[in-house]
């Protein structure tokens, strides 16, 4: 080609408006591998346009996880995108970050050694929580066959549960004896466990903020059952405390709630970094109380990369950028710091609570109180309400409208009759926005009212689910 021709057409690409360039005048791949490169601003463009479709992540009160970071966390976050968490040899600055935030941890829980003890930095919690049950699991094995008994059959007792729990019994071949719910209780009480465990059982899990209903489960109350069961009985049972999103919040808002290591039952905790430990989507921790608590048949010692170190997480290679920005946190806002802010989501869970209360139709189940849970609210319909025969689904699927997730979902074994919804307070979740949440909400109890429902959605049709 001609150097004027050349040059003419380079410069008309580099001229052209991205959305009349020839890459985006045909729909892009989808399915088959593509055969020929492109523009890459024209790609990132397609791919921008694609991600608004997800719709707005800060008014997703459906989830646990941060939707909203500092600033500095995306810069730190683009300066590590290049380090493998696995490769201690190669980033030992980065895994020197890691030991620094699980020992603070510990001291966050009340360990007995903070420096001494062991821990470790996952994707998330739900793979903390595996580890705390693997290690449960191999530790009543080693028990069961120095005694010179079977070790075929065991099982964990927990409340009502995040399915993580469920994949852990099924993939490590342990027996789930989940608590069913039963009237007005809805978590796990002492009661319930003890009319559970055997001598197969290999630990108790109460949940420090369960899904369901937002609320803590008595972990001090189980703690003290299983010493008397041990006193009677002789069996001593564990505990593993899925602190998922408790684990951030009960120490800095309600301090005098035993449920950490002072209980010397209590043997493992997880919890979300990327929850209320406000980092970025990608990281969980779990801590063990004493060396001891892990099996060592758990550690594997990997010679990888010029360097041999130990490993006990069920993932390998993983980016450092969320324990980098987990750091920062920690140093940034401190104990001092995190109160602030959990003590800001807290008030205003408490006024989304009142608020919605007072609007008539609904009957506030958990109100986010600090001391009995996570700064959350949920509601069920009044068995009173008639008006626009409208359910809690339809209401989810109103407010769905103006951008807004408000879950609403059928409870678990023997309540599924109970419908409830359900808002989660984070970090950037402000009192200003939830106001404007509770404007939309008596919009739509407004509507109904003048356009009756003449049929309530589904569960299924509301979730966009079908069985068939």
């Amino acid at each position: 080609m001609p150097r004027e021709k050349a040059s003419t057409r380079i410069r008309n690409e580099l001229l052209d408006d991205v959305y009349s360039s020839e890459d985006l005048s045909l729909r892009l791949p989808k399915s088959g591998f593509p055969a020929v490169e492109r523009e890459p601003q024209h790609v990132f463009a397609a791919v921008r346009d694609e991600l608004m479709l997800d719709g707005n992540s800060r008014q997703n009160l459906a989830t646990f996880c941060q939707t909203w970071v500092d600033d500095e966390i995306r810069d730190l976050m683009a300066l590590s995108i290049d380090k493998n968490m696995i490769d201690k040899d190669e980033y030992p600055q980065t895994a020197e970050i890691e030991a620094r935030c699980v020992a603070m941890i510990a001291d966050l829980w009340n360990s007995p050694d903070p420096v001494g003890t062991l821990g470790c930095s996952t994707v998330g919690s739900s793979e903390a929580a595996m580890l705390g049950g693997l290690a449960l699991k191999w530790q009543w094995r080693k028990k069961r066959l120095a005694a010179g008994k079977p070790a075929d059959q065991p099982n964990l007792i927990c409340g009502p549960v995040q399915i993580c729990w469920h994949k852990f019994a099924r993939y490590f071949d342990v027996e789930l004896r989940e608590i069913p719910l039963e009237g007005d209780r809805l978590i796990m009480n002492a009661e319930e466990v003890l009319k559970r465990v055997d001598e197969n059982t290999i630990g108790v899990v109460p949940t420090m903020g369960v899904t369901f209903t937002c609320q803590f489960e008595p972990v001090k109350a189980v703690n003290e059952a299983l010493d008397k069961l041990q006193a009677e009985t002789g069996l001593d049972i564990p505990i593993h405390v899925d602190g998922a999103s408790g684990g951030f919040l009960a120490p800095f808002c309600a301090p005098d709630i035993a449920w950490d290591f002072r209980l010397p039952r209590v043997k493992s905790i997880n919890a979300s970094g990327h929850k209320f430990g406000l980092a970025p989507l990608g990281v969980g921790w779990v801590v063990w109380r004493e060396k001891t608590d892990l099996p060592e048949d758990l550690i594997f010692n990997v010679n990888y990369l010029g360097g041999n170190m130990p490993t006990f997480a069920l993932n390998f290679s993983r980016p450092g950028g969320q324990v980098i920005a987990q750091y920062y946190n920690f140093i940034r806002l401190g104990r001092e710091g995190y109160a602030k802010v959990q003590n800001a989501c807290y008030a205003t869970a408490g006024y989304l609570a009142r608020e919605i209360a007072a609007m008539g139709p609904f009957e506030v189940l958990f109100d986010g109180d600090k001391t009995a849970g996570i700064p959350a609210l949920c509601w069920k319909l009044k068995e009173t309400n008639g008006i626009g025969g409208y359910t809690l689904y339809d209401l989810a699927d109103r407010l769905r409208s103006r951008g807004w997730q408000v879950p609403a979902y059928s409870m678990p074994a023997n309540r599924e009759d109970l419908v409830i919804q359900r808002i989660l307070v984070r970090h950037g979740v402000s009192l200003d926005l939830g106001s404007l949440l509770l404007d939309d909400m008596r919009r739509a109890i407004d509507f109904f009212a003048k356009h009756p429902v003449v049929k309530p959605l589904t569960k299924e049709e509301a979730s966009g689910f079908n069985h068939n």
